[in-house]
This record gives C-alpha cells, structure tokens and sequence, in this order.
C-alpha cells in the first residue's frame, strides 16, 4: 500500500499552492502525495473563462507549477486517481481502481461540479458547462464555428463566458433567472452600469426568464422559455452555480453540510483531516457566520493556509473574503460581504468605467466593489474591511475627498 505523511485529495488550485507553501516551510522529499481526479496537473481557473476562453493564454501558461517541480520535490502526483472511500480512523483512502493509500494528515479539495439542466434536451450536443480545463476547449472549439449563442446565468461565469463570445462576433442573448445581471454582488446601479456595456456590445438580456427545454436533432438548435419564446441558437452554456463534490465521504464520519463541515483552523470534526476550497464550509471569524466560497482567492489563501497548518501553525484562518473578474476591456474588484448591510454609498461616475461602491452595516464597512479606482481605494478596502471600520458615508460619496478622508 502506497502512502504519504500528507495527502491532497483534489488537485485543483488549492493543491497547486498548497505545494508552493510547503515548499517553502521545508517539505521533505516523499512527504506530501496529490491524488487528482483530473487528468491535468493543477492549473488555475480563473483564465479558463477569460485568457484561455478567448485564445490569448496557453496550457502552459496556466499551470501552477512546472512539472519538473513536483519531481524536483519529491512530490507524488497520482492523475486520473478518483477516491471511492475515507477511512479517518485507519487513515486509508480507498480508490476506485482498488487498493488503499494511506495517510498521516489529509486535506480534502476535492472542488464543486457544475450544477446541470434537468429540462427537456439537455441530453444535446453542444450544450456546456464550464469546470475544467477541457471544458474550457470544448466551448473554445465550438465558438470556431457558431454563430449564435444563449448563455443561461448571469454570475462570474456567464457574464465572463458572453463577453468571450460576443468579443468573438457570436450573436449572444443571455438568460437571466434573476431581474438584473450580477444580483448577488453588484448594486442596482451596477447592474444597469453592466447592462448597458453589454448591450453596446451586440449581447442582448432576456431577464427573470427560465429556460424550459432544449431542442434540436441530435444538437441544440433552439432554447425554449416559460411563456413559449423561442431563441434559435447554435450552442448554449449554463453557468447555473455548482455543487460541492462530498460523494466520497459517504460513511467517513466527516459532517457534511452544503461542503465539508470545518472550524476556523480549516478541521473537519475528524482529527487530521482538514477542508480547503470551494467544498470547504469554514466558519468565517471575521463576519462570524458559516461560508462557502467559489472564487480563486479563497482557494489559493486555504491551500497556502493548510500546508503552513499542517507543518505546525495554529492560527484561525481570517480573511476578507475577495473576487476579481474580467468582462471586456473592463476589471473589477470586490471585498466582503454586503450581506445586511444598511447603505450603500455610490463613488464617482457611474457613467463611466471607474467608479466604486461601498456598502456599509452600522456605519462600519461590510463590502467594496472597485473599477478603475485609484491605489488609495484598493488598498483600504480590505484593510478597512477587516478592521471593521467606521465611515462617514457623505463624506465618501464626495469623489473630490481622498477615501481617507472619509474616516469617523
């Protein structure tokens, strides 16, 4: 039976830092093992709906690390390696080929799959999702040869996967669910902000609209919306949110609830064990509620914190929960959580491409959203953030003041 002091189960971005942060603090040749479910070595996600999407990245641009340093490391890397069963108490992992790999301390990144339509046709070719790496070049093939397309989602994912499009001259409508695109993050103004620099650019929004069957012989030709709307297309994706990959600790012992259950210092309720990623469920010290994040800066920030955890540190894990993305020619920022806030104060033109947005709760900053804002912005957003700083919400609204200025 092979094993290792410590093993990845996942070998996503969480994996992929992870390795640099052990690296760093001193591993020891044969000490940690990945197994990966993937048939890829870690690479990061981010570039796989903008970057590599459009055509400007390659695979090799996107890697983590460079092959030769998990060789280099001593560093175990078993690919195409899914995991049937854990075993907390033996610390054994059963794999699905058969036989067992044991472990000393594990840390479970084992990621989210895309949620799926359950409507009629959804069994059609050129229906994607978008997840990983070969997905990413599937949607990149087919966009070679289509001419118009109907995403379904307005979140990261859809509005970053239309703008790849319609920058490729695709004709692209979007599906909404919701009444405004990016509801869960942005503000109203935002929104209509979004929508409008959207709309200039040949993508057409279809709101608080449902897609209800798919048709097509043999390929999606056309999606159907409640109401009966027909929208002739050539290819559709659905960036619909996903689900946190548990299946395997079925029977474990490990508390699963919406992800893997963990405490501040990443732990699930079985000694040794540990959650990092987009299946970890944390309990978040900085907002005192219970998270789940799905974005890129969560993963990486768990994957650096697990490897120093395990080689001795015992910190909580805080931080200001954080995303990025890029639509177009535009780049955007957010801080926090404005989950309960009680003001939202706009700053600068929202005309324009450089303006943000602060929310606060009781006068104390709870979320920033940044665009084309100067350093002063960036950079006091998390800090203040964390700091649970007080505002002057008049004073910020005043683009003429430094942010600083703005101060209780």
């Amino acid at each position: 039976m092979s094993e290792a002091k410590f093993v990845i189960v996942g070998g996503g971005m969480v994996a992929g830092y992870a390795v640099r942060q052990f690296v760093a603090l001193g591993l020891k040749p044969g000490e940690l093992a990945i197994l990966s479910a993937d048939k890829s070595l870690p690479y990061e996600r981010p570039p796989l709906s903008k970057g590599f999407l459009a055509g400007k990245d390659t695979e090799d641009s996107i890697w983590i690390n460079p092959e030769e340093d998990y060789r280099k490391h001593g560093i175990e890397v078993k690919l195409g390696c899914e995991i049937s069963g854990v075993n907390p108490k033996r610390r054994r992992l059963a794999l699905k080929s058969g036989g067992e790999f044991g472990f000393n301390k594990l840390i479970v990144a084992t990621g989210a799959s895309p949620r799926t339509l359950e409507i009629p046709g959804a069994n059609l070719r050129n229906l994607y999702y978008l997840r990983s790496l070969e997905d990413s070049k599937a949607i990149r093939r087919a966009a070679e040869k289509v001419k118009r397309a109907v995403v379904i989602g307005g979140g990261f994912i859809g509005m970053e996967v239309a703008a790849v499009l319609a920058q490729k001259g695709i004709e692209v409508t979007m599906v909404l669910h919701e009444d405004r695109i990016g509801k869960r993050l942005f503000s109203q103004p935002t929104s209509v902000f979004f929508e409008a620099y959207y709309a200039a650019r040949g993508v057409e929004f279809l709101k608080s609209a449902t897609v209800t069957e798919l048709r097509g012989d043999g390929a999606v030709s056309a999606a159907m919306l409640r109401g009966g709307q027909e929208l002739p297309c050539d290819m559709v994706v659905a960036g619909i949110g996903v689900r946190p990959i548990t299946d395997l600790l079925a029977n474990s012992g490990i508390d699963v609830a919406d992800g893997v259950t963990v405490n501040e210092y990443l732990e699930t309720n079985q000694p040794g064990v540990y959650a990092a990623g987009d299946v970890a469920n944390y309990q978040d010290v900085l907002f005192a509620k219970r998270r789940r994040v799905e974005h890129w800066d969560n993963a990486v920030s768990q994957g650096e914190y697990c490897a120093r955890a395990l080689m001795g540190e015992r910190t909580p894990f805080q931080h200001v929960p954080y995303f990025f993305s890029d639509v177009f020619d535009l780049s955007y920022e957010y801080w926090g959580d404005s989950s309960g806030a009680d003001q939202i104060v706009h700053r600068g033109d929202l005309s324009s491409k450089s303006f943000s947005v602060w929310w606060l709760r009781q006068k104390r900053l709870v979320a920033v959203f940044t665009m084309s804002r100067p350093d002063e912005e960036r950079e006091l957003a998390p800090k203040w953030i964390e700091a649970k700083q007080t505002v002057s919400a008049a004073k910020l609204e005043d683009a003429s003041l430094p942010v600083s200025a703005s101060l209780e």
